[in-house]
């Protein structure tokens, strides 16, 4: 293979150090452009609301002829089915990430994790079609009581869809950690399952609870099986078997074109997507301080 001159070689390096920087521009211009937008958008809409009513208030219709503008159905909306989603997810990702890496054989794991992280990878308005279609009916055989939309159904197929999440990357905090801690657990006459669950999981318990903060954030800020399957109604309630209304299924139902734009109307998919941003903003910062210090722990 023909090398380049070395004199030549370095006149490439600063181009692809103005184009590295121009990507790197281009990413922090739009997280700065979606933060200025939101922010604006929101500053208008609390002129005309109050803050407290908007934070604090238990009705939300603001498209009615007398306009509520309460935020906390939606974030209660959005809580109980996320909740329920990371009550299906965080068992059942956390076993299999055990499973994965220290009983599984190594040929075994090769094939089992790329197949259940396919799940990631199926639309998730396919997912809104399968909660409405198949989990809801069956839901209703088990509950006769339920709802035709809920928030249970949405949020079990939503558990289904991050399992990848937590599952791979828990079982990656596993794999990190160090083969010595396994070893002298073993040498004090340790099983297999002691090692696991008093060893190797506390080690990994950092990266453990990383994966479990990005998935939440994942499930807070899923739109379409909510859309789909919840039912859009905006109510204060903790109850699963009713139908409710989360901060993201509000942000499409307005943004369907229906509501004439700058009007105070228009403004509360802002203000909604602002207090949105903010949560799962917050939400990968502390997943982000756990990755970093697992890796100066075990790194």
């Amino acid at each position: 293979m023909r090398r380049l001159p070395r004199a030549r070689s370095r006149g490439f390096e600063p181009l692809i150090e103005r184009l590295l920087l121009a990507c790197a521009l281009v990413s922090i211009g739009t997280t700065a452009g979606i933060i200025l937008v939101l922010a604006v958008e929101t500053v208008a809409f609390l002129r005309e609301v109050p803050i407290t009513e908007f934070l604090f208030g238990t009705e939300w219709t603001p498209l009615f002829a007398t306009p509520r503008f309460g935020v906390l159905p939606l974030v209660a909306g959005t809580v109980l089915v996320s909740a329920i989603a990371m009550a299906v997810a965080l068992p059942m990702g956390l076993l299999s990430a055990i499973y994965l890496s220290e009983y599984a054989p190594h040929g075994l794991r090769r094939i089992v994790k790329p197949v259940l992280e396919i799940l990631a990878g199926v639309p998730t308005v396919v997912y809104g079609y399968f909660a409405l279609l198949f989990v809801t009916p069956l839901l209703q055989r088990l509950i006769p009581d339920i709802a035709g939309f809920n928030a249970l159904g949405p949020g079990i197929v939503m558990g289904i869809m991050i399992l990848p999440l937590v599952s791979s990357l828990s079982e990656d905090a596993m794999q990190a950690v160090p083969r010595g801690l396994r070893e002298g657990s073993y040498a004090l006459g340790a099983t297999r399952m002691q090692t696991s669950l008093r060893v190797v999981v506390p080690a990994a318990f950092s990266g453990i609870t990383a994966a479990c903060i990005l998935a939440a954030s994942r499930a807070i800020g899923e739109t379409m099986i909510v859309a789909i399957a919840a039912g859009q109604q905006p109510r204060l309630t903790w109850n699963p078997l009713v139908p409710i209304e989360t901060m993201t299924a509000y942000i499409v139902q307005v943004s369907l074109g229906d509501t004439p734009q700058g009007t105070l109307e228009y403004r509360t998919i802002f203000a909604v997507g602002m207090l949105l941003f903010l949560g799962t903003f917050l939400l990968n910062l502390a997943s982000a301080w756990l990755r970093e210090r697992f890796r100066e722990e075990y790194g």
